[in-house]
């Protein structure tokens, strides 16, 4: 860590991830901008933590980003923002390019100089579709499969790139597939979405039902964040990438299913032979456990729970479904 821990710029720091990292470091003390654009108008949490003495909020285009703040008055900038998902790269994809690859870039070539960390948060959907079961490795080679991920992988070959010619301090995280509650909840992501379906007593139509991909609590997000930035030894972590998560929450959608099935007796369930996605990976986090703190991760079940729990008591209306939280996710990360 450096010898002082300034302030921290959140790119992307309104959105499902970007909240809950901003309201877990305020809870640490740090000092925190977030900067986005508020595509879905979530004014609550800026609202809530406007109160707060360590929290500015920046709004803007992440395309205009370099004209609304000053890179070197940051310690650590985080970059949660971009285009996400496949459905919608897929259907954008000059867009997605756009800014998951050009505007990203442009951030990079602005503070690769600048003697600061930054943190790029990627994807484990950069493992794509794997010719086994076996754990994917950070040096595994990368099969991206969508335009998202191969956009993930481009820019992390662009940060890899600069070992030699940079002042920066780049890490690279893998992030599982989230899930888990947020101040800008999302039900498009696979737990988020079976569970309230499963707790709305609605028919639950499950595509791809064996193909197995890792999973982790946007707490653990926050968590595994918050360490990097904290982080002693600057080595350990300069020019590295993490897969991160942990081996329990490895899981395939039928094994979702049946942890849900524990809570609720004649889940209505409908197995389609149509194949949509064809991602099919575990992962392995021996790397991110010899460098950070993974013991109080939380599990799949903690997540169902909470999720099953709150939907169960009419928290979330019938207006928020997934298709509200599944097109144009500007600040959020798969």
């Amino acid at each position: 860590m450096k010898s002082s821990l300034n302030k921290i710029l959140i790119i992307g720091g309104e959105g499902y991830i970007g909240s809950v990292v901003v309201n877990y470091f305020l809870e640490k003390g740090l000092k925190v901008d977030s900067f986005d654009n508020l595509t879905y108008k979530n004014f609550n949490n800026v609202v809530t933590n406007n109160y707060n003495k360590n929290y500015k909020f920046i709004y803007g285009e992440m395309s205009e980003i370099d004209s609304l703040v000053k890179f070197k008055d940051y310690s650590h900038i985080i970059l949660l923002a971009g285009l996400v998902g496949d459905p919608i790269t897929k259907k954008y994809k000059d867009l997605s390019i756009k800014i998951n690859e050009n505007q990203i870039s442009n951030i990079i070539s602005k503070i690769k100089n600048i003697n600061l960390n930054f943190i790029f948060s990627s994807t484990c959907s950069n493992y794509g579709l794997r010719d086994d079961l076996s754990p994917a490795s950070e040096s595994d080679k990368l099969k991206p499969l969508s335009t998202y991920a191969k956009s993930k992988v481009f820019i992390e070959k662009k940060i890899l790139s600069l070992a030699e010619k940079s002042n920066f301090i780049p890490t690279i995280f893998r992030f599982s597939t989230a899930f888990g509650l947020s101040p800008r909840m999302r039900f498009d992501l696979t737990i988020n979405q079976f569970t309230r379906e499963i707790a709305l007593d609605r028919k639950l139509k499950i595509y791809d039902k064996d193909t197995w991909r890792p999973y982790c609590h946007v707490r653990d997000f926050a968590n595994i964040l918050y360490q990097c930035v904290t982080i002693e030894d600057e080595k350990k972590i300069k020019f590295e990438v993490f897969n991160v998560g942990i081996d329990e929450n490895n899981a395939s959608k039928s094994e979702i299913i049946n942890r849900i099935s524990k809570l609720k007796k004649n889940i209505k369930i409908e197995i389609s032979n149509e194949s949509l996605d064809k991602r099919n990976y575990v992962v392995d986090f021996s790397k991110l456990k010899n460098v950070f703190s993974v013991e109080e991760f939380l599990s799949i079940e903690f997540g169902i729970l909470e999720i099953f729990n709150m939907v169960s008591k009419n928290i979330f209306t019938d207006s928020e479904t997934s298709e509200k939280y599944g097109n144009y996710m500007v600040s959020n990360i798969e």
